[in-house]
C-alpha cells in the first residue's frame, strides 16, 4: 500500500494520501486548498489516479481542497451524510464504506466537535480527524459542537477499537504524527477523566479564541459544489419537473452513475442502465457501452447520480470525449439534484 502524511505547517494539518499500488486508484482526506498543486505533482510522480476526496467534516481552520481537487481531477467528492454542503458526490452514514481499488475505509458517524465528525477506519489504523487527537481531543464549542456528544463518540466508537490501531489525526501541534489507541487510553489527559460530565466540565471551560480563518473558511467549504444548474447549463441540465414530462411523451435511456452500495441503498429510477462512474472513460470511449448505444440510437442519454455532481462531470467528460474521438454521445445531458431531488419530488423507485 502506498501511504503518505502529508502536513500543512500554517494550520497544522495532516493530509492522508492512500492507494494500494504504484499506477492504481488513490483517495485523499483533508485535502488544504493552498496545497493543491503539491498534492498534484505527487500524484504524478507516484502515478496515481485520484478518484475519490475525503473531508472528515466541515473545516473552519482552512479552505478544503475538495472542489480545485475535483474540478482538477474529475474525482469524486466524499462527506458524511450530515455535512451541511450545498453538494458532495457521495455522502456516507455511519458503518458505510468508502472504496477505491484494493482500499476499504469504514465511515464511523463520531458528532461532537461538529455536527458532521467523522472518523474513517481501516484493518491497522483509524483517520480521526478532529475527534480524537493526540494527547488531546477536538473542540467542541462551534459548529453545532457538543461536550457530552463527543465524549460519547469517542468513548463508544473509538476507544472501543483494538488497541494496537494506529490513530492518525486530522492535526497536531506539537510534532506528534502517530498514536495507537492504548497509548490515548493510558495519556491523553483529557480521557482521564472518571465520567462524561466530567469531560464536558473541561472542554466546556477552554476558552479559546475561534480560528482565524473561521468566518471564511467555513461558508467557503459549504458552498463548494459543482456548477450543474439548468440555469447554468440549460442545454443540458434537466430538473426532475422536466424529466417527469419527458417521461410521458418522449423515450430516453436513463444511465445511473452511481457505485453498487449506493443503489442497494437507494434503489434506481427505473429502466436506468447502470455505468459507474468510475469508469466512465470505458463507457464512453469507442467500443463502450454508452458509446455504443448512441452510435445505435437517437434517443437521448441522460446521466444521474446521487446529488447531481457525477452527472454534470459526466456530460462534460462524454462531451470532450466527442471532441477528441469525433464521434458518439451527441445527445446527452443529466438530471439536476441527482436521485435524491427524484426521490424528493415523489418520482418512483425500483430496488436493485
Amino acid at each position: 500500500m502506498i501511504f503518505r502524511q502529508l502536513f500543512h505547517q500554517k494550520t497544522g494539518t495532516y493530509t492522508y494520501l492512500l492507494a494500494s499500488r504504484k499506477g492504481g486508484e488513490a483517495l485523499l482526506i483533508d485535502g488544504v486548498l493552498d496545497r493543491v498543486d503539491w498534492y498534484m505533482q505527487l500524484l504524478h510522480q507516484l502515478d496515481l489516479k485520484l478518484v475519490k476526496v475525503l473531508d472528515t467534516h466541515v473545516h473552519a481552520d482552512h479552505i478544503t481542497a475538495m472542489g480545485e481537487l475535483r474540478d482538477r481531477t474529475k474525482c469524486v467528492t466524499v462527506m458524511g451524510a450530515q455535512a451541511p454542503i450545498d453538494v458532495v458526490s457521495m455522502r456516507v452514514s455511519d458503518g458505510e464504506m468508502v472504496t477505491i481499488e484494493d482500499i476499504q475505509l469504514q465511515a464511523l458517524y463520531t458528532p461532537g466537535h461538529t455536527i458532521d465528525s467523522y472518523c474513517y477506519r481501516m484493518a491497522d489504523r483509524v483517520f480521526t480527524g478532529d475527534t480524537l487527537l493526540i494527547r488531546s481531543t477536538g473542540r467542541t464549542d462551534f459548529q453545532g459542537g457538543d461536550s457530552l456528544v463527543a465524549h460519547k463518540s469517542i468513548a463508544t466508537k473509538l476507544l472501543t477499537l483494538p488497541g494496537d490501531m494506529l490513530v492518525y489525526p486530522g492535526h497536531d501541534y506539537k510534532g506528534d504524527t502517530v498514536s495507537t489507541i492504548a497509548e490515548e487510553k493510558a495519556f491523553n489527559p483529557r480521557l482521564q477523566v472518571a465520567s462524561a460530565d466530567e469531560y464536558a466540565y473541561i472542554m466546556d471551560n477552554l476558552n479559546l479564541s475561534n480560528p482565524k480563518m473561521m468566518d471564511v473558511a467555513v461558508p467557503t467549504n459549504i458552498a463548494m459544489g459543482f456548477g450543474q444548474s439548468d440555469t447554468e447549463n440549460p442545454d443540458w441540465a434537466l430538473t426532475v419537473g422536466q424529466l417527469m414530462t419527458l417521461q410521458e411523451s418522449s423515450e430516453f435511456t436513463l444511465v445511473d452513475l452511481r457505485e453498487e452500495s449506493e443503489r442497494a441503498a437507494n434503489g434506481q429510477i427505473p429502466g436506468s442502465v447502470h455505468a459507474p462512474y468510475g469508469r466512465l472513460e470505458n463507457f464512453i470511449g469507442v467500443g463502450g457501452l454508452l458509446h455504443g448505444m448512441a452510435g445505435r440510437s437517437t434517443k437521448p442519454l441522460l446521466f444521474y447520480c446521487a446529488y447531481g455532481e457525477r452527472s454534470a462531470m459526466a456530460v462534460q467528460a462524454s462531451q470532450a470525449s466527442q471532441g477528441a474521438q469525433g464521434a458518439g454521445l451527441e445527445n446527452v445531458s443529466h438530471l439536476v439534484g441527482g436521485i435524491a431531488a427524484w426521490i424528493k419530488a415523489g418520482g418512483s423507485v425500483e430496488k436493485v
